[in-house]
């Protein structure tokens, strides 16, 4: 268990904030009220999504998203599991991502919805409301992409 804790310590760390953060922006702002932070750029936007990322599959339903996620989690747990104690940076991405989905989960069970409320305009593009989960799950992604390119063009994996 010891060589787990510190993704274990990541992966409750990002939930937390996720959950924290939500509840704030939901008891702080109302349902579609904006707060600018930088102006033109970036605010603090609270929605509710029904569907996935940039609400995609809006009204599919709650089975859905409970099906698709456990399916992720399991898939992910695996991925974990067979990774080598020494592949430290693949294993914090996979730590980020299974918190994101737990996160998102958690919204969709509890509320039927997920609480989003950061949104940036990139340059006049509007980009879609998110949250800390969904940034988790990202970020996770893109770690373990660089992992596997480095490893790549090592010639192997590590």
């Amino acid at each position: 268990m010891k060589r787990h804790l510190p993704y274990v310590l990541i992966g409750a760390a990002a939930l937390v904030l996720d959950q924290l953060t939500k509840y704030l922006i939901e008891a702080f702002i109302p349902l579609g009220g904006s707060i600018p932070l930088i102006e033109g750029f970036f605010d603090l936007t609270y929605v509710r999504n029904t569907g996935a990322a940039w609400s995609m599959f809006e009204g599919s339903g709650m089975t859905f998203f409970y099906v698709i996620t456990a399916v992720a989690l399991v898939a992910l747990a695996l991925f974990y599991r067979h990774t080598s104690p020494q592949d430290k940076w693949t294993r914090c991405g996979l730590a980020l991502m299974i918190s994101g989905a737990i996160g998102n989960l958690i919204d969709r069970i509890c509320f039927h919805y997920v609480r989003d409320f950061l949104h940036f305009n990139f340059f006049g593009y509007d980009f879609p409301v998110f949250n800390v989960a969904d940034s988790a799950l990202c970020i996770g992604v893109f770690i373990i992409l660089l992992v596997f390119i480095v490893q790549e063009r090592k010639g192997g994996t590590s």
